[in-house]
């Protein structure tokens, strides 16, 4: 509202893990995003929807993945109720039924953007003891070809937000909301992303099967796409296109000369400032043991406190969990 920038860090986290659990619950995939101080952009592939019933195990993997238990736990009891207390025929066709209360929200744009906005709203108004309306007006939305370079292009011009915006001057200063980032720290469902826009881009040819390999090339091409533009003068005098704020035309020149490769050093650089605000890192042996140490921190399903850091050629470091909105610091 009133274009304020009210989001800061722990508002932008909250609510990229709220786009991330509707996209599961919605069966969308966020392709990349990134979330500004007073907005966000986020390009979305919107699958059709799958011909016949959706299995139970499926179904109540969806709604696990929005974290409300509550939700979980009852719809687990009315699928359980329905066939205790109904003949076969009539409890599996009134179990279709409850599944299309929320079949009918999965698989559309429109409810997915209205899903993530409403949830994010209410958590927002918790959090800083307001009421009403966050968003200004209603999301806007743009169709982008599938094939090609298209959707590649659309997804260097959300992830470059912040260099346009000015506070980055790259985007490996690591503005850590977008899915670039969230790729280079090695976030595997932003990384899957990436390799969708890669696919699209590089259908003509033998595209890179590793994570690697699919990192390198989106940087080159972000890079590419990022390049600052001085205004051009014709041979008459007339002015051409204007200027624009872009990344240093010898940053892109390093970039493409090593094919995207970023070395030890910067790699580094981006798993520990992902990693850096409130999480352990070392071996995974004292790892473990602060693990063990600190054993209520982490949910009953947590089993190993040591996690690898994807990418980074560095076999014996490990973290402990990924960034999170309240997080903890070890001294």
């Amino acid at each position: 509202m009133n274009r304020d920038f009210v989001f800061g860090p722990s508002e932008k986290e909250h609510f990229v893990r709220t786009m991330r659990q509707y996209a599961r619950f919605c069966g969308v995939r966020a392709v990349t995003y990134c979330v500004m101080s007073n907005h966000f952009h986020i390009l979305v592939e919107v699958p059709q929807r799958p011909a016949g019933s959706m299995s139970d195990a499926e179904f109540l993997a969806r709604l696990d993945a929005l974290g409300r238990e509550r939700i979980s736990v009852d719809a687990r009891q009315m699928l359980a109720r329905f066939r205790e207390q109904l003949e076969p025929e009539a409890a599996e066709r009134r179990i279709e039924e409850y599944k299309e209360e929320f079949l009918a929200r999965m698989w559309d744009v429109s409810t997915f953007m209205k899903l993530v906005k409403q949830r994010f709203t209410q958590w927002f108004n918790r959090e800083h003891r307001r009421k009403g309306t966050l968003w200004e007006e209603r999301f806007k939305s743009v169709l982008v070809q599938s094939a090609g370079e298209a959707l590649a292009t659309m997804a260097a011009y959300i992830d470059l937000n912040p260099v346009r915006a000015k506070m980055v001057d790259d985007v490996d200063d690591y503005y850590r909301w977008c899915g670039y980032a969230a790729a280079m720290a090695g976030d595997t469902e932003a990384l899957a992303g990436l390799r969708v826009i890669d696919q699209a881009r590089e259908a003509h040819v033998e595209w890179p099967q590793t994570e690697q390999g699919t990192l390198e090339n989106y940087r080159v091409w972000l890079f590419g796409k990022g390049e600052q533009r001085e205004g051009l003068i014709d041979e008459e005098g007339t002015i051409g296109p204007v200027g624009r704020v872009g990344i240093d035309p010898a940053k892109v020149a390093e970039v493409r000369a090593k094919g995207g490769k970023l070395s030890r050093w910067q790699m580094l650089r981006c798993r520990v400032r992902y990693f850096s605000d409130g999480v352990a890192l070392g071996e995974k042996a004292w790892i473990e043991s602060l693990f063990a140490l600190r054993r209520t921190w982490f949910g009953p399903k947590r089993k190993t406190g040591a996690r690898p850091l994807r990418g980074l050629d560095a076999p014996g470091l490990r973290t402990m969990r990924d960034l999170q909105v309240e997080v903890v610091s070890i001294t």
